[in-house]
């Protein structure tokens, strides 16, 4: 999957993503709405839907409704997806606010490869699965992270605790 995605620059991956979020809520995409969408001129948006139609990704013709082709959708799909985890985690495991989560989860989308997506998703089912690591666990990183100057003599004090109650 990554390897087909290079050939798709972070810019085309973002009119994909774009594209794909249009067809859920409208069905079709028009260029308008693309350009609004992405804050950009509908100048830039005809330059980017010639370069994913000449690549095959989707379906375009000038003044016409654009959709996913089957290629295009497959990727838009996996963008989508990194782009969701990301966000999560950063929002909700690592509690950054939901601008900074989306304007991060942006820019590392492109940069994460899907077996490093997959394995982001893993711990996250980990961590909220696994019973020594439950939202006691969540809360703990949140007191730990919250402090000024959070000290390992602190994290000792928790670990005793936590693995005294864990055995009784």
């Amino acid at each position: 999957m990554q390897t087909e995605n290079k050939k798709v620059s972070d810019s085309l991956e973002d009119y994909l993503e774009t594209i794909l979020e249009l067809e859920k809520s409208n069905k079709v995409a028009r260029a308008k709405d693309i350009a609004e969408k992405r804050g950009v001129l509908r100048g830039s948006v005809t330059g980017a839907l010639k370069a994913l139609a000449r690549k095959g990704l989707i379906n375009y013709e000038p003044y016409s409704y654009i959709t996913l082709t089957d290629k295009g959708a497959v990727i838009a799909k996996e963008i989508a997806r990194r782009h969701e985890v990301i966000r999560n985690f950063l929002q909700n495991i690592l509690l950054i606010s939901a601008d900074e989560a989306e304007s991060n989860a942006c820019r590392m989308e492109h940069a994460m490869n899907r077996t490093a997506i997959d394995r982001l998703v893993q711990f996250i089912d980990y961590i909220s699965n696994c019973p020594r690591t439950d939202n006691e666990w969540l809360d703990g990183f949140t007191r730990f992270f919250s402090k000024k100057s959070p000290k390992e003599k602190d994290c000792a004090a928790c670990l005793n605790i936590s693995i005294k109650d864990y055995l009784k």
